[in-house]
């Protein structure tokens, strides 16, 4: 028998929940004896989600998923994923994923750290809400205090909007919109019912600044254990799930729009909002990055 200790952090309604109980259901119904704990969402014991990284990164647990942006501080490589307005078509960043530019950065990830890939997970694209105005230019930004990930490409190319960016992890994310301690927020659509954002921020711009990637990974030490058809398995699951996962996420986008105008939440659609200032604004970020990073990849990936 092998056991295999799976993490997540976000609540039981999430579709990244949702797609751990699909990974879990796929190993426990192969033929292999896997013994299964899954912690759906390890903020409620008072972790953060970085801690589930580190735990995974030890082997302390065995799976889960991460935003990319959380691991490019060791994994540089992976900036090619956080640069402002580069994707404008989720499957043809999807498509190039599941190819060489996704096999070359599943290359980096395992060279600079004890993680095993096992899939790329779509985490939509991320947009602004606020408490104060509608936001349709870059100068609409001026000032706001605005959470977001513990990403410094994220912080910069939203501190060269005019945002003052603060990173907050997950688990106190909820309480930081509460409390007032910022102004705005930047997540993809699905977070936003999550997390009950419209009760706070009555203003939605669709400003699609980044498209978000998760990684499924697992401890690479722990799968080198596994027997050949115990690696098959997890692998299929894992490609399985990964599928699925990607349809949710598409689907939800779609599902959670129309809820929140349905909410009365003042959406300013993208067609709407002057791309052209914040792609002037972003401009250095984007060359800082592009700069460090191969190009045949990077214009493989990018729009």
């Amino acid at each position: 028998m092998n056991v295999v200790r799976i993490g997540g952090y976000q609540g039981a309604d999430s579709i990244l929940t949702q797609s751990l109980r699909q990974l879990t259901a796929g190993l426990r119904n192969s033929h292999s004896s896997w013994i299964i704990s899954l912690e759906e969402n390890v903020t409620r014991q008072g972790e953060t989600a970085r801690s589930l990284f580190t735990s995974i990164d030890c082997g302390v647990r065995h799976v889960g998923y991460m935003a990319s942006s959380y691991l490019v501080a060791q994994v540089p490589e992976l900036a090619l994923l956080d640069i402002p307005f580069g994707i404008q078509d989720r499957q043809h960043a999807l498509r190039m994923l599941d190819g060489t530019v996704g096999q070359w950065l599943a290359q980096c990830v395992e060279q600079r750290t004890a993680y095993k890939l096992l899939g790329y997970w779509d985490n939509g694209f991320r947009h602004i809400s606020n408490r104060t105005r509608a936001i349709t230019c870059a100068s609409d930004c001026t000032d706001l205090r605005i959470r977001t990930l513990d990403s410094d490409v994220y912080r910069r190319s939203l501190a060269s909007m005019g945002f003052a960016p603060v990173s907050i992890d997950v688990k106190d994310f909820s309480q930081a919109l509460q409390a007032g301690t910022v102004d705005a927020q930047e997540n993809p659509l699905v977070n936003f019912s999550l997390f009950s954002v419209g009760k706070h921020h009555p203003h939605l711009s669709l400003s699609a600044h980044f498209f978000g990637v998760l990684l499924l990974v697992c401890h690479r030490p722990w799968f080198e254990t596994l027997t050949k058809t115990q690696s098959e398995e997890l692998e299929l699951a894992a490609l399985t799930t990964t599928q699925h996962q990607r349809q949710l996420a598409t689907s939800e986008d779609s599902t959670t729009l129309g809820a929140l105008r349905t909410q009365g939440i003042q959406t300013v659609m993208h067609g709407d909002i002057d791309i052209a200032s914040f792609h002037r604004a972003t401009h250095k970020v984007r060359e800082d990055v592009l700069q460090n990073l191969p190009a045949n990849q990077a214009m493989s990936y990018l729009q």
